[in-house]
């Protein structure tokens, strides 16, 4: 009988994982380190990577105060044709209730990085840090993040 080293059948166990996920797309991902991608960009054995999954968002400024804030944020996206774009960005709180959606109509081929707003968010009372996250046509949510502090 061939045995096959633990590690080796692991990472097999993972990519098949990986491929066959059954969430649903409204689940909100665990967000990354504020400001950095999230590990989702799938990698071949050679460790060359071969597709982003998801938009990331590279930069938030925040205006006004409690209760009521505008975010501008910039999105970057390296997939931008009619067929798949980054089509949201949200607003949520890290228990992953969503404030807020900027939903995008278009693709945005001849400007990347490029940045949209999102005004009029209301947050609760006791809420001192948001994540701001983009989601990609194919995918639904995810990739790199920014939590931004709100509390002045």
């Amino acid at each position: 009988m061939r045995r096959i080293p633990v590690l080796a059948l692991l990472a097999l166990l993972a990519a098949l994982a990986a491929g066959c996920s059954t969430a649903p797309a409204t689940t909100a991902p665990t967000p990354s380190t504020s400001g950095t991608p999230a590990a989702d960009t799938p990698a071949d054995d050679s460790g060359a990577v071969t597709e982003q999954r998801f938009p990331d968002i590279v930069d938030v400024a925040v205006t006004g105060s409690a209760p009521t804030f505008s975010f501008a944020v910039t999105v970057s996206s390296p997939y931008d044709s009619p067929e798949r774009y980054a089509d949201a960005f949200r607003v949520r709180g890290e228990d992953g209730t969503v404030y807020g959606v900027t939903e995008l109509t278009h693709d945005h081929a001849t400007e990347q990085p490029f940045t949209r707003s999102l005004s009029g968010v209301t947050l609760p009372a006791g809420v001192s840090s948001v994540v701001v996250e983009g989601r990609d046509q194919a995918n639904g949510w995810g990739g790199g993040t920014q939590t931004i502090d709100v509390t002045g």
